[in-house]
């Protein structure tokens, strides 16, 4: 990893099968990175999600959905518990990453590096709850920070804008 990172590119993530992959190939596509869990009051939101990617993947949308347990312990299951419940019930066919703490000490580089480009409410870096999106352009950066109550079917003017 660079020593100041500047594009998603720079960074690392975790699959669910604890192997750690390079983000170097997302750059020159629109990403959307989602904190999710599968027991939370916004996890329809999910259904919102495929259907951005369905809409979009073949244009150079991507969607990494990276499950968290810190809010509430709303994903307590095992990587292989959350894909069954995320597929069942949602039909998700896009990839899902390995679980992630996005606040504290835990929190890897990838996600600080989200926060700090893109601050919540007064200039925040924390983030509050589930299902906090971050809107990646194609040149790496980081464009937009969504709230959990923003909709995905909401961000599609902005995604529509930068494909």
């Amino acid at each position: 990893m660079a020593q100041d990172p500047r594009t998603i590119g720079d960074f690392t993530a975790t699959l669910p099968t604890g192997d750690s992959v390079s983000l170097a190939d997302k750059v020159r596509k629109v990403l959307l990175v989602v904190n999710t869990a599968s027991k939370c009051g916004f996890t329809p939101q999910y259904k919102g999600l495929e259907a951005l990617w369905q809409s979009y993947r073949d244009r150079g949308f991507e969607v990494l959905a990276f499950p968290c347990n810190q809010f509430g312990h709303q994903e307590p299951g095992s990587a292989d518990e959350i894909a069954r419940f995320c597929e069942v019930n949602f039909g998700l066919s896009f990839p899902l990453m390995g679980k992630v703490e996005v606040n504290g000490e835990g929190a890897p580089p990838l996600w600080q590096w989200l926060k700090a480009e893109a601050p919540g409410v007064l200039g925040t870096q924390g983030i509050k709850w589930n299902f906090t999106k971050f809107l990646i352009d194609r040149q790496g950066k980081v464009v937009r920070r969504y709230a959990p109550t923003d909709k995905p079917e909401g961000l599609a003017k902005d995604i529509e804008a930068l494909l």
